[in-house]
């Protein structure tokens, strides 16, 4: 009989391992342009280092036009207002809330989609029964950087008219076959906050290859002002200040040892806890970009013999700060639980998913010592109880 409860046997990190801790870089070049911003006494209103961000992202996406916003919540909000957006809105239950709170805040009613087990993103298959004639748009998620299904999606709202916009949080240099994400839909959404493997701090960008929604984005971020006291439609204070866009120029300059310290890592990972029956690393396409800043294990209890709330609760007692994703759903959360859902796939997927520490705040050793925790962790429960 397996043990619920393990032990905490032995002290591996003085202080806590987390999901998500911020990347450092080199700091004297980020410094350096610090100092010019203090030095200029510009620090906001499309300074210069923002306009270079926007300049040097757009170049590495490949896309037309890059806004960069105060944070990626902002943002989705923004382009939802900008496209005009009514009704209702269908987008997945499996993702972090802000993408629900964006719609809900301004008005637009929530639709959630179950999702493709295989992909962890929003099912096409089951689109065209949630669309309705208040049906103004589908949302997609890239989850954990995987493309979403963006030509099926994009046949099917030809098919119905609709928007497709994508929240592309987790997919900062990532791609659907050769195209960069940031190139699909009417628009997509990047985040840049601290937890991001790429990150100004507090931030992230909108990107589009419509020359008419770009300029709409860039006034309706400004309070709407179209020039110098001349304010053309609704807008809002969604800039990004200079101090942020310093710390983006800064990590972008790096972001090929960045994507190359996430892959090892995750490598490390894949190899030494996919024997175990029940647990598995989730696969990247090799033949797509991926920024593998996230390293999810699904457990399945029935084999593995642990619960993934107890293997997230040994970890926790190891100062290892593993985190569960996207419990328990968007659609169970407080302001959309009284509504009947059936998600199987999503609920599914919240009970077993865990998030592992990557970035450059650990290195292999690190790395290879959860490794040790999480296989201890799954022995342990493995073996009868004496």
């Amino acid at each position: 009989m397996a043990r619920n409860n393990p032990k905490k046997h032995f002290n591996v990190f003085d202080e806590p391992v987390c999901v998500g801790r911020p990347n450092l870089v080199n700091r004297q070049e980020f410094m350096c342009m610090v100092n010019d911003i203090l030095d200029r006494r510009w620090y906001t209103n499309d300074g210069k280092y923002v306009k270079k961000l926007e300049n040097e992202l757009g170049a590495y996406l490949g896309v037309k036009h890059c806004i960069a916003v105060c944070n990626a919540t902002i943002g989705l909000e923004i382009l939802f207002q900008v496209c005009g957006l009514t009704g209702n809105v269908i987008l997945p239950s499996f993702t972090f809330i802000a993408t629900a709170h964006a719609l809900t805040r301004i008005g637009l009613d929530v639709k959630f989609c179950d999702i493709d087990p295989k992909t962890h993103n929003i099912d096409p298959n089951l689109l065209e029964k949630l669309i309705d004639d208040e049906t103004s748009a589908i949302l997609g998620v890239h989850v954990w950087g995987r493309p979403s299904k963006v030509a099926q999606i994009k046949k099917i709202a030809a098919r119905h008219d609709l928007k497709v916009l994508y929240d592309a949080a987790h997919a900062f240099g990532c791609s659907s076959g050769n195209t960069m994400i940031g190139n699909f839909g009417n628009a997509e959404v990047f985040s840049f906050h601290a937890t991001k493997f790429f990150n100004t701090f507090e931030g992230g960008a909108i990107t589009t290859n419509d020359d008419e929604l770009a300029l709409a984005l860039r006034s309706f971020r400004n309070f709407g002002f179209l020039g110098a006291d001349n304010v053309g439609s609704l807008g809002t204070n969604a800039k990004m200040a200079e101090i942020n866009a310093s710390m983006g120029l800064a990590l972008l300059s790096h972001i090929k040892e960045l994507v190359d310290i996430n892959k090892a890592h995750y490598q490390i990972y894949k190899d030494r806890l996919s024997s175990f029956d029940g647990v598995s690393v989730i696969d990247y396409n090799p033949n797509e970009k991926n920024n593998y800043q996230y390293v999810v294990l699904e457990l399945d209890e029935q084999l593995a013999g642990i619960s993934r709330d107890a293997l997230i609760e040994f970890l926790h007692d190891h100062n290892v700060i593993a985190r569960r994703y996207f419990y328990p759903g968007c659609h169970k959360a407080t302001p959309y639980h009284t509504r009947k859902y059936s998600l199987p796939e999503t609920e599914l997927l919240c009970g077993k998913t865990v998030l592992l520490p990557t970035g450059n705040s650990v290195n292999i050793n690190v790395v290879s010592e959860i490794c040790n925790l999480i296989q201890h962790a799954i022995k342990t429960q493995m073996r009868p109880s004496e």
